[in-house]
């Protein structure tokens, strides 16, 4: 019976082995395996995908930023040798027209030519208005972009002229016509009583003022002219008023005048210059200009806005000069910048008219094109045989050169001279600055503004702004996480934990916009209370536990293991209440009522009122729900056979938590902590919204910020697709995204360390 019952079963059990191979399961099998397959290629292809758009997007940023840091180039096109070059005498000016068209030439007969610039053919003649018996000795332009010439005549007197250019279209052809204006009159000026030929000369128009300067060897003459208009007639009057200036001793070899009508500079000597004061008509100084003994000034030119001067040697150096005001408020000329074009002497310096940059040509036809602020040589190129004299185009995209009789053009590519490592990244010395700094001004009213575009002061305002918002979360969302994870009672975690993930839901422009309309102006009127509350709210909490510690064993058991957390709740509010109340009374005892001003005027730390402080309660609010529920998660997913070994062997709950768990934990908890602060180098509307945006680099919390992606949030919109100013805005973008990168990279190296390192607890 016993056999009977055992074959039986074993009969059963080798059926039911059967049934594990029926068609039904083995399809089941099979799909299962292949829903594996394609889970695990859809989790890889998505990681893949995910890495190479990252990578696209760094190329993209990349070939958007490379363009800045390229030189520039010269295109030389045939030389022209036309038939009325051998005609006239050797050029004083050579200019060129707006449209790259037309081109103009000046000699010393006064004859004005005016050409055609791609083929060279004559266009028309125009014979300058010169006293009978004499001729141009000497020739001088305003600003760069004025078209204002004077001429120092050979009897003492200057004529000043504008070679103008109007456009028409007869028949829907573009038609220029280019001739000679007189502004002051045709009737020259004169400027040497004695009608002596004038060596040098310059001149400056500041609204309706004309300040005109020649020399006569070493003696200085200055006239200003003031126009005034007759408001029932029209008419115009010239009024002339002599300016005596102390006498100079050396010969003269140049002269500038400052365009606000502040500066004289007069060079004479070997390599010195005199600079007069035109306001108080005295001599502010004699400067050396020379960088050795042996070295001769040769050329100089202001740039653009007149407020540097560009002064070429015998050396092939140039040297860039402006006046700087010392901690006395005395303004010296001082050397900034130099240069180096080659070994011979620099014979003529063309500053840009929309540019803070310039061109410089030397006595063997070398040509340089260099940028001041960005302090770059672009390019040095020879473009003659010799000496040559040189025009270039207003938009500073054509060069004419003469040189042995023969006129050649050059196309110029250079569309980005103003950036430089150094200049987005050192201090640099900007005109007008009593000392190098670092600024980001990217935009001005000005034509001659000179842009500062250092990513200094963005980059840190970025990290100043992650760092007092880490300030704040970093501890609350850490201690937070491992108090709910570890002593919190499980009935409250289930209610906490989501309640603090759901702040993590609010938009940040939401935030950033209560940051900036309620939370600064409240922090600004409390301020001892919002301190107050920092430094009391620990205290208070410490004193609580301390008191609660002190009752009978009956109340404290009577509330359940684990909800202690709650009994901190009307501790906090009442500590709140008790620090914003009481701020009006401890400004009044402490500060005399003003705080702001007490800072500001007491201990000398500038206020703003959208400042580094607000940032941090905002942005610090924002990014502790990310590092809160990371934390969390690494400390309560700590195997409890961990814990309760620990216990075991007598540990108390405090020495399990900081020699255990928070060992294990510490992989999840710095990965947290990783992630935070990349949440807050990136953020955006909350800086945006919650500060000054100045650019600024002051560690002060109570002054404004702007941080990388706040700047390309706001200037982007109004930048010039392909300019400058747009791809430096690409380049902050590849350095946040660089940034990041990198500090997630070490994260992860970090990250798996400690897991290694803590992996045998």
């Amino acid at each position: 019976m016993n056999d009977l019952a055992n074959e039986t079963m074993t009969s059963s059990l080798k059926t039911q082995r059967l049934d594990f191979n029926t068609p039904a399961l083995q399809r089941k099998r099979r799909m299962r395996a292949l829903k594996d397959r394609l889970a695990h290629w859809y989790v890889s292809i998505g990681g893949l995908a995910v890495l190479g758009a990252i990578t696209l997007i760094f190329f993209y940023l990349a070939s958007v930023v490379i363009p800045l840091f390229g030189g520039a180039s010269l295109e030389a096109h045939d030389a022209q040798q036309p038939a009325w070059l051998a005609q006239q005498e050797q050029p004083l000016l050579l200019a060129i027209e707006e449209q790259n068209q037309v081109a103009m030439r000046l000699d010393r007969r006064g004859q004005v030519q005016f050409f055609d610039l791609q083929s060279g053919a004559a266009l028309n003649s125009v014979n300058v208005a010169l006293p009978a018996g004499s001729q141009v000795i000497s020739v001088a332009e305003d600003q760069p972009g004025s078209r204002r010439v004077a001429l120092g005549l050979s009897n003492g007197q200057v004529l000043v002229l504008q070679h103008n250019y109007k456009v028409s279209y007869p028949d829907n052809v573009k038609t220029i016509v280019a001739g000679i204006d007189y502004p002051f009159g045709a009737e020259p000026i004169a400027l040497d009583p004695q009608g002596r030929a004038l060596d040098k000369v310059g001149l400056s128009l500041n609204g309706s003022t004309l300040l005109l300067a020649a020399s006569t060897g070493s003696e200085l003459h200055v006239l200003g002219l003031e126009r005034e208009e007759n408001l029932f007639t029209g008419e115009t009057s010239l009024s002339e008023r002599r300016i005596a200036l102390p006498q100079i001793a050396d010969p003269i070899h140049a002269l500038e005048i400052d365009p606000r009508h502040l500066w004289l500079y007069v060079f004479n000597g070997r390599a010195t210059a005199d600079v007069f004061d035109l306001r108080s008509n005295s001599l502010n100084g004699r400067y050396n200009l020379a960088r050795d003994g042996d070295t001769e000034i040769t050329a100089a030119s202001p740039l653009l806005g007149g407020i540097s001067l560009m002064v070429g040697d015998s050396k092939g150096g140039i040297a860039q000069w402006f006046m700087v005001r010392d901690q006395d408020g005395k303004a010296a000329l001082t050397r900034i910048r130099d240069f180096q074009l080659g070994d011979s002497p620099v014979t003529q310096i063309l500053a840009e008219e929309r540019r803070k940059g310039f061109l410089a040509l030397d006595a063997e036809g070398t040509l340089g094109i260099f940028h001041s602020t960005a302090h770059r040589t672009l390019l040095t190129e020879r473009v003659a045989e010799g000496s040559a004299v040189a025009a270039l185009s207003p938009r500073a995209s054509r060069v004419l050169v003469e040189s042995n009789g023969q006129l050649q053009r050059f196309v110029i590519d250079n569309p980005h001279p103003e950036v430089s490592w150094s200049a987005l990244w050192n201090k640099v010395w900007y005109e007008s600055y009593d000392e190098p700094k670092y600024v980001w001004q990217s935009t001005s009213a000005n034509t001659d503004f000179e842009p500062k575009l250092s990513l200094a002061p963005l980059a840190f305002g970025t990290l100043k702004a992650a760092f007092y918002a880490m300030l704040l979360a970093a501890p609350l969302a850490i201690c937070a996480a491992i108090y709910t994870a570890y002593f919190m009672a499980p009935a409250m975690r289930r209610k906490v934990k989501p309640v603090i993930e759901l702040m993590e839901a609010l938009p940040t422009v939401i935030l950033g916009f209560f940051a900036g309309l309620f939370l600064a102006p409240y922090v600004e009127g409390h301020l001892p209370g919002i301190f107050s509350l920092l430094l009391l709210t620990p205290v208070g909490i410490i004193l609580a536990a301390w008191l609660w510690s002190r009752l009978p064993e009956s109340i404290r058991l009577r509330v359940p293991d684990g909800w202690e957390a709650a009994l901190l709740i009307p501790v906090i509010i009442a500590v709140g209440a008790l620090s914003l109340g009481m701020s009006g009374h401890l400004e009044n005892w402490f500060f005399a009522g003003d705080m702001r001003l007490w800072l500001s005027n007491d201990l000398g730390i500038p206020f703003d009122q959208r400042n580094a402080l607000v940032v941090g309660l905002a942005m610090g609010f924002a990014v502790i729900p990310n590092i809160y529920s990371i934390a969390e998660d690494a400390v309560f997913s700590v195997p409890k056979s961990l814990t309760l070994g620990s216990l075991a062997l007598g540990a108390t709950p405090w020495q399990t938590l900081t020699r255990v768990v928070i060992l294990t934990a510490s992989p999840g908890i710095f990965s947290a902590l990783m992630i935070g602060m990349g949440r807050a180098v990136g953020e955006t509307m909350i800086v945006l919204m919650a500060t000054g945006n100045t650019p600024i680099m002051e560690m002060n919390i109570f002054e404004g910020l702007r941080t990388l992606a706040a700047n390309v949030a706001v200037e982007m919109p109004e930048s010039e697709v392909g300019g400058s100013h747009y791809r430096v805005l690409f380049l902050a973008a590849l350095v946040l995204l660089t940034f990041t990168f990198v500090m997630n990279t070490l994260a992860e190296l970090i990250r798996t360390r400690l897991r290694k390192k803590y992996a045998s607890l």
